[in-house]
């Protein structure tokens, strides 16, 4: 989306890994800030064999003595690939390819971004996030506009369609190939952390930008999220 007044984002709770929210101030969607969403806190765990969770507890009703026994969660989650960190981003349906920047959290508790210098590009992975392939959603953020009125990296991102394929290279070689499930917008006031930003069973992404402009404030008031998931 492109604006005369880029406009500027607001805050939002990130959940950590154990489920506890965390107020953290994003810094604004302005020209030479970020347009990218809200941000994770920064105690995402990196590692499958951090990230793995239970599967859900039983009914409380036990199994006949015919059923077969359970198999151990750990061996019903999907499999994914090792610790590798992104370099580039690719989309070609949207004509998108980027270098991704590793960013983390400033002293303050507020997202590192890269700063626009009028390009809207490029996009960045937060680094205290599951490295794409791993398990877990792994969070990659981007301007929806840019300096000058131009538009950001990320200002297609409502034009994914589910099963747009999304292209991620690794520093090991590997090109990680994800499929969109879905997009959606959240209000910045109800968004919901937990869902965009909670483990997962499988490898998965999160796109993130800035949407809802509103020219009356000159802020977006809301967050537009792809989901993607890990190609089989």
């Amino acid at each position: 989306m492109t604006t005369k007044n880029p406009g500027r984002c607001g805050r939002l709770l990130a959940p950590t890994a154990a489920g506890v929210l965390l107020l953290l101030s994003l810094a604004g969607c302005a020209a030479g800030t970020t347009d990218a969403g809200p941000a994770p806190a920064g105690s995402f765990a990196a590692s499958a064999s951090a990230t793995s969770t239970a599967a859900p507890s039983p009914a409380a009703a036990a199994p006949s003595p015919a059923a077969p026994a359970a198999v151990p969660p750990a061996q019903q989650l999907p499999p994914v690939m090792g610790a590798s960190a992104p370099v580039t981003l690719s989309i070609p349906t949207i004509g998108v390819r980027t270098d991704l920047l590793h960013l983390g959290l400033r002293e303050n508790g507020s997202l590192e971004v890269p700063q626009d210098t009028g390009s809207g590009a490029p996009a960045s992975w937060y680094n205290g996030s599951p490295t794409p392939g791993e398990r877990g959603p792994s969070v990659i953020l981007g301007h929806v506009n840019a300096l000058g009125g131009n538009t950001g990296v990320f200002a297609d991102l409502r034009k994914l369609t589910p099963g747009t394929e999304i292209d991620v290279t690794r520093t090991d070689g590997s090109v990680v190939v994800f499929t969109v499930d879905r997009g959606a917008t959240y209000s910045k006031t109800g968004f919901p952390t937990l869902e965009v930003y909670g483990n997962t069973p499988g490898a998965e992404l999160r796109l993130i930008t800035c949407d809802g402009y509103d020219p009356a404030t000159g802020l977006f008031d809301d967050n537009y999220v792809i989901y993607a998931k890990l190609k089989p």
